[in-house]
């Protein structure tokens, strides 16, 4: 299920975690070659990505 980014924290081994409107958090991680997500490690890139639509593993279980 698509759910819209609403903001991000770092988890406690400073990897980045998207909040999603549904409640559900997701992690965003930078970590090539398997993820490539340069955007993440900036705040504007951060900002961009407000409202952009992920899918919410957790959401769909339901």
């Amino acid at each position: 299920m698509q759910q819209a980014i609403v903001g991000f924290h770092l988890d406690e081994e400073n990897h980045w975690v998207a909040d999603l409107t549904c409640g559900h958090t997701q992690h965003v991680r930078h970590d090539p070659p398997w993820q490539n997500r340069p955007w993440v490690l900036m705040e504007q890139g951060r900002k961009e990505k407000l409202g952009v639509m992920l899918e919410c593993k957790k959401c769909e279980k339901k």
